[in-house]
């Protein structure tokens, strides 16, 4: 999968003093590339998005515990 032309965001839960930085794209339709904002260049993990929309819904209704 070609990431180059995608256009990245900071999650609204990273941390802003520069640490747990995950951004992730929303330019797929299908899936949704996550990676960490200090790496840009490193790995990047690629989710289905129905899958990405139940662990941000389930990290918005605090079901997700530390």
């Amino acid at each position: 999968m070609d990431l180059t032309a995608a256009s990245w965001r900071k999650s609204s839960y990273s941390n802003q003093d520069g640490g747990a930085c995950l951004e992730v794209s929303d330019d797929l339709a299908a899936a949704v590339p996550v990676r960490d904002s200090k790496v840009a260049d490193g790995p990047v993990l690629v989710f289905r998005a129905p899958g990405w929309a139940s662990f941000v819904s389930a990290v918005r209704n605090g079901q997700l515990k530390d």
